[in-house]
């Protein structure tokens, strides 16, 4: 029985490799991959985790896999890096039960800091690809997946990226299947799973070999697909950039790939023969574009297609009008009017933040002087001075407080590089006191190690933890440090000032995330000693609190606008004219009340009403 459903591509994945027999699935959160997991654990028979990092995953999908059982190990595409050791690992020693590793791309870099193309991955570990361009592909791409991963004895990469990650597309699948998954058992095999050098060496020729048996695979892959219409334009294409030439050029003649690596050669090459001009329209890298020329195949690709960002129809539309590959625009006769763009909203802490008190402590230490809040003071505030720290930051919520009005930060690359940069930073001889700023979620993920280093190395640093006891960004997953598991199940709980004490840190200091005085008091302290300082500022993430404490007012009467309660940069503050409004709808009252202490003439108060 068959049923069809609205999915989107993270939905339909999920789905697709419980289909398949799935029993061990292992992630970090990450978007655009998120929901992938959170799916899983909606569903029974099998075992999901969020794991600390990508590359702890990795491993738990690597050991399971080991166990005969079919496996899914997920992440965003910046994770695979974390991930890479073991990934490659797994290329190398090949799998028992089938092991297939969803990443998923961020062109555009809606909630990332790179938007690197994960599709050099498969060839720099050699392995297969597989690419889906809706949510029916995801869905039923997965099983082949794992058949591909066992009959070829590799990790699979089956690759997403946002579009095809959030977009709903409807998908046939199947109702109430009989699941067959298998029963764990281990073989041991130390010439293929313990890779000391001399069973490592052997292993690389079956490498090559499997890469070999791979490319002729995919000539007659079922999902490459040939449709030969108007034969003067043949487009070669993958994924969403396949959807968006769909539309943009509706008569054409296509080659749609899901095999991007390796690629299929004759197939590549009998659709060139079929067209007079042959185009490549892919996102990001010129991946498919430099395998076509290699094979000395006249094509155009980049010339059509930016290097940079997220593809679009529109703009696919506007290069292709220029490039006079089409003489009239066919999106504009058939797509509705436009509607007008948003108001622009900056990127701001949520009212009732944890992390607002530390970022407004922070700032006040690090510039001479607060600017008043304008425009051109808040231009120039990010050219200011500073005395006393460097912020060095790392990715989550707390990564906003770099924005006006908080303008709290000086670095930030990746997960749980602020420790390590603060401390490089020392030892490079600046002498400007540092302080490191990360996630509880984050510190977890890739900071341990870090402050280990510091005060194995006797830096003087001072690290910051903001601890809210979730993972906010993506979505208020679980992590060691909450209590509680991937299903919502009790789980023992990481104490992260024992944590700091016993990676060596004598000076270790709990404090309330809405304790400003308590924040700054102990700040200072620790940046005048001369030894590793660890703070952990917690307090709960807002959207996590069902309640709210009492409401706040403002006494128009004693305010003599100072304007000082807007550097807090809390959006349920807002200034009309030349008063000071505060919006209960958004404030969560005096559970924070942050605002109320950064005003000298206590006119933000609490309402007795």
């Amino acid at each position: 029985m068959h049923m069809k459903k609205l999915l989107s591509g993270n939905e339909a994945m999920a789905l697709g490799a419980y289909h398949a027999g799935l029993s061990v699935a292992a992630a970090y959160p990450g978007t655009p991959s998120t929901e992938i997991l959170e799916n899983l654990a909606r569903m029974d028979g099998i075992y999901v985790e969020w794991s600390t990092n990508e590359k702890v995953a990795m491993e738990v999908g690597l050991g399971a896999s080991y166990g005969g059982v079919r496996t899914l190990v997920s992440m965003k595409h910046v994770g695979l890096n974390v991930a890479s050791d073991a990934f490659f690992a797994a290329s190398v020693t090949g799998i028992r039960g089938g092991l297939v590793v969803i990443c998923c791309d961020d062109p555009g870099m809606h909630s990332s800091q790179n938007e690197q193309d994960n599709r050099h991955y498969a060839r720099f570990a050699k392995v297969p690809i597989l690419e889906p361009s809706d949510s029916q592909e995801a869905y039923s791409l997965m099983s082949l997946a794992f058949d591909i991963s066992e009959e070829f004895d590799t990790p699979v990469i089956f690759r997403s990226t946002t579009r095809i990650s959030h977009c709903k597309t409807v998908a046939d699948v199947e109702d109430n299947p009989d699941i067959k998954r298998r029963k764990a058992h281990f073989v041991r095999d130390p010439y293929k799973f313990v890779m000391v050098p001399s069973n490592a060496r052997p292993r690389h020729p079956l490498m090559e070999e499997r890469i070999s048996k791979l490319a002729s695979y995919v000539e007659t892959f079922p999902f490459n697909e040939i449709i030969l219409e108007d034969r003067n334009l043949g487009i070669v294409s993958s994924g969403a950039a396949y959807q968006y030439a769909r539309e943009v050029f509706p008569g054409a003649s296509f080659l749609k790939l899901v095999t991007t690596y390796p690629l299929p050669r004759e197939l590549v090459c009998h659709f060139a023969g079929e067209v007079r001009k042959l185009v490549v329209i892919e996102e990001l890298d010129p991946f498919i574009e430099e395998q076509l020329r290699a094979w000395g195949l006249e094509v155009l690709g980049k010339a059509l297609v930016p290097i940079v960002g997220e593809l679009s129809p529109e703009l696919l539309q506007e290069q292709a009008v220029k490039l006079e590959l089409i003489s009239r625009p066919a999106i504009a006769e058939s797509s509705p009017k436009v509607p007008p763009p948003l108001p622009v909203r900056p990127p701001l802490l949520c009212p009732g933040c944890p992390h607002a008190g530390t970022s407004y402590a922070l700032r006040r230490l690090g510039f001479y002087h607060t600017p008043p809040v304008d425009d051109e003071s808040e231009k120039r505030a990010g050219q200011l001075a500073r005395q006393g720290i460097i912020v060095t930051s790392d990715i989550g919520c707390y990564t906003l407080a770099v924005y006006p009005p908080l303008l709290a930060l000086d670095t930030c690359a990746c997960m749980g590089a602020s420790i390590g940069q603060a401390h490089g930073l020392e030892k490079a001889g600046v002498r400007t006191k540092t302080v490191s700023v990360i996630g509880d979620s984050t510190f977890l993920h890739s900071g341990i190690t870090s402050l280990v280093d510091m005060v194995y190395n006797k830096g003087q640093g001072t690290v910051i933890i903001l601890d809210n006891e979730t993972t906010a960004m993506t979505g208020h997953q679980g992590h060691p440090g909450t209590g509680f598991s991937a299903r919502g199940d009790d789980a023992p709980k990481v104490v992260l000032e024992d944590l700091a004490r016993g990676c060596g840190v004598r000076d270790v200091n709990v404090v309330s995330a809405f304790d400003l005085e308590e924040i700054e008091s102990t700040l200072k302290r620790c940046l005048e000693t001369d030894q590793t300082s660890v703070m952990i500022v917690r307090g709960n993430c807002p959207l996590r609190v069902r309640s709210k404490g009492r409401p706040m007012m403002v006494d128009k009467e004693a305010c003599d606008q100072c304007y000082n309660c807007l550097r807090v940069g809390c959006a349920a503050i807002n200034r009309n004219d030349d008063s000071i409004t505060i919006d209960n709808n958004a404030c969560v009252g005096d559970k924070c009340s942050v605002c109320l202490q950064v005003c000298h003439r206590q006119a933000i108060k609490v309402n007795a009403q």
